[in-house]
């Protein structure tokens, strides 16, 4: 248990796919997270469970998915994201188990505030020759 959280504390992946019916991905893509969810995970996961993804499509192994979900050994799928976008596997089209959706979960009404919030704050920022909140560094 974490303390000041309510909910139970699962350190890896694996331990919290086994736990839950639904499992929602929205982490960063890097090294450690490449295919976190793949044929053990899915596996834990179970028949009944559900994998959503709206962070990186790399976050999911999508060819062991692809055949979770064929064989019914996984609920179904939510995916906004895909491992080599814009390529959609053609497979998932015809499943009932899954929807698809174009990469726009973060168009919500709140993340389009905070985004003119931020750029409100950043020009105003520039303008003043202060630190702006959000800069983007270039190689």
């Amino acid at each position: 248990m974490k303390p000041n959280v309510q909910f139970r504390f699962h350190s890896n992946i694996h331990d919290l796919a086994i736990n839950s019916d639904v499992l929602i991905l929205c982490c960063s893509l890097t090294k450690e997270t490449h295919h976190i969810v793949g044929k053990e995970v899915l596996t834990a996961l179970g028949k009944e469970g559900v994998v959503i993804n709206v962070g990186r499509g790399a976050l999911v192994d999508e060819k062991e998915l692809v055949q979770f979900l064929k064989r019914g050994e996984i609920g179904g799928a939510g995916l906004d994201v895909f491992e080599n976008e814009p390529y959609v596997p053609k497979e998932l089209f015809v499943l009932d188990n899954v929807v698809l959706s174009p990469h726009i979960a973060v168009s919500t009404p709140e993340s389009f505030e905070a985004l003119e919030e931020l750029f409100t704050y950043n020009i105003q920022a520039f303008f003043s020759n202060k630190p702006l909140q959000a800069q983007i560094e270039y190689d």
